[in-house]
């Protein structure tokens, strides 16, 4: 297994359970984070005008606390995310803790929230894959590159 960098000071925000999570090892990925977090939401939730959050797991393997940014929509209360991975063959890793460990967090904008994930079924996956594919129409494109079905992902707040 390839050795973690070193990861820069966080703010105090991000943790979680007392824990700094590690960011993403893809370089612009853990520089929007940086972004994002250092600045506590004000800068970072837009990426190329659209809105992302940072999404907290808990690693299946290692047990530690990871986060990445994701591009997300919203139903309802919900938050929506896709494991689209740009469309490789394999499941983002985010998504494959989730299903292993479904409580995480998020942040959004200044807004903090535990929230449960959930694999969107077979009835509720075509409308949010519509609203998903609304805001970033290339999950289309990358859905016709994989065999797997890319996964819609619903994040319930949990309630205190």
């Amino acid at each position: 297994m390839p050795e973690q960098p070193e990861q820069p000071e966080q703010s105090g925000q991000s943790e979680q359970q007392g824990e700094t999570p590690i960011d993403s090892p893809t370089g612009w990925v853990a520089a929007h984070i940086r972004r994002y977090d250092g600045s506590g939401g004000k800068e970072g939730q837009k990426w190329y005008g659209l809105d992302t959050l940072l999404l907290t797991t808990r690693g299946r393997k290692s047990g530690n606390l990871r986060r990445t940014a994701v591009i997300y929509g919203r139903d309802g209360e919900n938050v929506i995310v896709v494991g689209s991975n740009g469309g490789k063959p394999e499941h983002p890793l985010w998504y494959l803790n989730l299903v292993a460990s479904p409580e995480a967090h998020v942040q959004i904008g200044e807004e903090h929230l535990d929230v449960r994930a959930r694999t969107a079924n077979a009835e509720e996956k075509p409308e949010l894959w519509k609203l998903m594919t609304g805001i970033f129409p290339q999950y289309k494109s990358y859905q016709k590159k994989t065999t797997r079905e890319i996964p819609v992902v619903i994040l319930e707040p949990v309630k205190p």
